[in-house]
């Protein structure tokens, strides 16, 4: 089996440690000079090593952790062969300089070697023989030693230790001079990597090439292996890198569960062809499915893996991965491809787009090239042949919430105080519950520069420009007077001039901008129920930011801090431009959160600009520990509206609020153990509402909550967690989302993650007068959203993950299950890895 890595990103992989004792092994101790007399030594016992270090938690609010590393904590401290002297040096260098020191190897503090030369150049020692050179020590009942041939025969209980090894064998022979040898009944382990085994008969033909005859290799303890691998023969090669391995097996307390008759692994960091890891599991749209990757070393700049899979209730798939890296490019081509799926077309939404095809394919094509000049281009194409490919054939418990596959590919340049770029972005629908017209605009082409330059030290000028070509291929249908899907082109430019006058306690930032959006649209506008085929838009665009920022010294829980008072206004005017006939090619109106009350647009993209006369008035409070570190923070704020809300999305009616919603927020974090989020808005208006209620009648709704969010996170027994948060928006959800990770004991962790919808976006049937009705509202749905259950183990050597998961996979609310395992054998990798990234997703703090 084979690794991946060099010059291109590592992969671990089946075996890759059977390298086990190499062909430089013990037998260094052959090139020693000829033996003087030294002195005896008594030997000390093997101190206690110290407590194995938990690997570092990682910090709380982290979105998405790392892996955690290979730990053996759980090992046994001491767990060396019997003869390991920690006192030895473990510093290599010092061989080439250092004297070979030969004494008595035995401990009664009284014995001495014997030596005797029966022939000239002959040397013969006895006594318990112990040969010490820097971190080498050689250990002996008998050796002979020959210095005009360099033969050697080290007899009776041979034990030898060097900085990165221990082994010992029941006899040793060989020559310096060539570097021969054989080892009879060996033991060994490896220090730094933590093998170990035993081996029949280990021979070296020279410096590069070794062979073993019934060798073992693991990561547990001496002694105690949980797994090992066994092989009848192993030839090494250290000069191809290349190790056959000959009637392999792969052993789970003593149960052999892999066979291989032949193999090759690697021996160093070159990479070579061979099988990776297989990944298996089943989920409920294809059966059980099993992948079983064979990499290939094509170069030493590009390589690929051929990747052949079946799905028990679809048929057979293969997947095709080639990444190169040049001097000036690198990027990856991916395919997976089905050329026959027996499996049914279910349409449970109507909106397929299958069309009866039983050829399945997903693309994938990233690259980056730097093009010259300070021009660089950047693609990421990702293409399904249906919009049910990531329901089907998820094989991750990440991949089937997927909704919409994004592309895009552009070419950039920038300077100091300016950027451009020139590209294309597409999208497609992968929701198997949705209609293709939901996805967004494509952008055929896109371009934009950017610019933003200093005048002088406070005053700055720039512009921000944007011209696209909106396309849809599939459009929703056209009612009544409602503006449709129409296609068109689209210029917007936004030159500014931004002040910035500041000291240490206070700001004010003044800025003025212009704004400019012109559109041509398709030939058959009329159609899609627009008036004009070349609308545009300018408008005026003013605001000014100032804040004051006050400290002082405070004491909490006998804590010292520091506080901070911020207050902070905004003001923002843009006089109102009517912008009904325009366009809402990627425009929508944002959520309202704290940031808004400062910001010059509501709306998202350019094709809506917001008409403001208002007044921001914030207040902010912090706590800062002595290093700096913010421990709370609190704020409160409220938007003044001196007019109208005039522009709005097409379909909505302007407002007159005379006040935005209140917004309040609010961090805190006192220690490394526990955090909580808050935020809050509570509206003071009252207007309609966009669904009907559960009886289907109009209703106006305020003066109450819009949004309220919790989110509490607390590390519990070391690497444990537990998560809770409870979200609301009015009229979008209400759900409650908690996750733990419980330490049961030192080797198991419990798992598991609920989301709960209690109120959502649902369809209601009621009967009329004319009949059953059906509509939309925002009610109770009481429903699992997703539902995961698992456990985790760990040991020294074996760990090994079950999870369960039932959950939505898509619009229309459809469930799936899923069942995965993962077992990792320590140093050589893990099967079927993917439940790992799912839960580093899912559980925030999850490592």
């Amino acid at each position: 089996m084979t690794p991946r890595i060099s010059i291109l990103p590592k992969r671990r992989l089946l075996a890759t440690a059977v390298a086990l004792i190499v062909s430089g092994l013990a037998l260094d101790a052959q090139a020693q000079s000829a033996p003087t007399q030294g002195e005896t030594r008594a030997v000390a016992a093997p101190a206690p090593a110290p407590a194995p270090v938990a690997a570092e938690t990682c910090p709380l609010g982290s979105f998405i952790c790392p892996p955690r590393p290979i730990s053996y904590a759980l090992c046994r401290p001491n767990a060396m062969l019997d003869f390991y002297e920690p006192q030895i040096t473990k510093d290599s260098t010092l061989r080439d300089t250092a004297i070979t020191d030969v004494h008595s190897g035995l401990d009664d503090g009284t014995s001495g070697v014997k030596v005797e030369s029966p022939e000239p150049n002959v040397y013969h020692m006895t006594g318990g023989v112990r040969l010490e050179r820097a971190d080498q020590v050689l250990r002996a009942a008998d050796v002979t030693y020959n210095s005009d041939s360099t033969a050697y025969d080290a007899v009776g209980n041979v034990k030898y230790q060097e900085a990165g090894m221990l082994m010992s064998a029941d006899r040793i022979t060989g020559t310096t001079t060539p570097n021969q040898g054989d080892a009879y009944n060996v033991r060994y382990q490896l220090l730094q990597s933590r093998g170990n085994g035993v081996a029949d008969h280990a021979k070296v033909m020279d410096p590069q090439h070794g062979r073993f005859r019934l060798a073992t290799y693991s990561t547990c303890d001496v002694g105690s292996h949980m797994w090992e691998f066994r092989a009848k023969t192993l030839n090494l090669n250290k000069e191809t890198g290349v190790g056959e391995a000959r009637s392999a097996t792969m052993r789970f307390k003593n149960v052999p569960f892999m066979y291989l008759p032949y193999f090759t692994f690697p021996l160093d960091d070159r990479r070579k062809s061979g099988f990776l890891y297989p990944t298996f599991g089943s989920n409920s749209q294809s059966g059980l499915f099993l992948n079983l990757p064979y990499y290939l070393n094509l170069a030493p700049n590009y390589d690929a893996t051929l990747t052949p899979g079946y799905y028990s209730d679809r048929g057979f798939m293969l997947g095709a991965e080639f990444r190169y890296l040049l001097p000036r490019s690198n990027g990856t081509f991916d395919l997976q491809y089905m050329a026959h799926d027996k499996g049914p077309d279910t349409d449970e939404s109507g909106t397929s787009d299958r069309d009866g095809s039983k050829q399945r394919y997903l693309v994938q094509i990233t690259n980056t090239t730097n093009l010259g000049d300070g021009f660089m281009f950047a693609a990421n194409i990702n293409h399904a042949s249906d919009n049910q490919y990531f329901r089907d054939f998820s094989n991750d418990l990440y991949q089937s919430s997927i909704g919409i596959l994004t592309s895009s590919a552009y070419v950039t340049k920038g300077g100091k105080y300016w950027s451009a770029s020139l590209g294309a972005d597409d999208y497609q629908n992968v929701d198997a519950g949705l209609p293709n017209y939901v996805v967004p605009y494509r952008r055929w082409p896109r371009a934009t520069f950017n610019l933003e330059a200093p005048l002088n030290s406070w005053l700055d000028v720039g512009v921000d420009s944007e011209a696209v070509a909106f396309r849809k291929l599939d459009r929703a249908p056209v009612f009544g007077t409602t503006p449709g899907q129409v296609d068109g082109n689209r210029l917007d430019l936004a030159p500014y001039l931004a002040a910035d006058f500041s000291g240490a306690s206070w700001f004010v930032r003044p800025r003025v901008e212009y704004r400019y959006t012109d559109y041509r649209l398709d030939s058959d506008y009329q159609h899609f129920n627009y008036a004009e085929q070349s609308p545009s838009r300018s408008v005026p665009i003013s605001s000014l930011d100032a804040g004051l920022i006050f400290d002082r010294q405070t004491s909490l829980f006998g804590t010292n801090y520091t506080q901070t008072l911020e207050p902070r206004m905004y003001y923002l005017y843009v006089p109102y431009r009517n912008q009904n006939n325009l366009p809402t090619f990627d425009t929508n109106e944002m959520s309202f959160d704290f940031w808004q009350l400062f910001t010059t647009n509501r709306f998202s993209g350019a094709d809506r600009q917001m008409d403001a006369n208002n007044l921001t008035l914030a207040l902010t409070t912090r706590l800062l520990d002595d290093t700096g570190v913010e421990r709370l923070s609190a704020s409160v704020g409220q938007i003044k509206y001196f007019s109208d809300q005039k522009v709005q999305m097409p379909g909505v009616a302007p407002t007159d609020f005379g006040r935005s919603d209140y917004v309040a927020q609010l961090g805190i974090q006192f220690n490394d153990k526990w955090r909580l989020n808050s935020s809050y808005q509570w509206n003071p208006n009252k207007k309609q509402s966009p669904y009907l209620n559960d009886q289907g009648q109009v209703f106006e709704q305020g003066r109450d909550t819009d949004l309220a969010t919790v989110q509490l996170q607390r590390r519990i027994k070391g690497d444990g967690i537990v998560n809770f948060s409870y979200r609301y928006r009015r009229n979008v959800m209400e759900q409650f989302d908690t996750s733990v990770v419980f330490p049961v004991s030192e080797r198991w962790r419990a798992l598991a993650r609920w989301v709960f919808a209690r109120r959502d976006v649902l369809p209601v049937t009621i009967n009329t007068a004319g009949g059953p009705a059906t509509f939309s509202t925002f009610t109770f749905s009481h429903r699992t959203l997703d539902a995961t259950v698992g456990v985790e183990y760990d040991s020294c050597c074996v760990a090994f993950r079950v999870l369960g998961r039932h959950y939505v996979h898509d619009y229309l609310r459809k469930t799936d299950n899923a069942v995965m395992f993962e077992v990792e054998f320590k140093g050589l990798g893990s099967l079927s890895p993917q439940s790992g990234s799912y839960l580093r997703r899912a559980i925030l703090g999850y490592q």
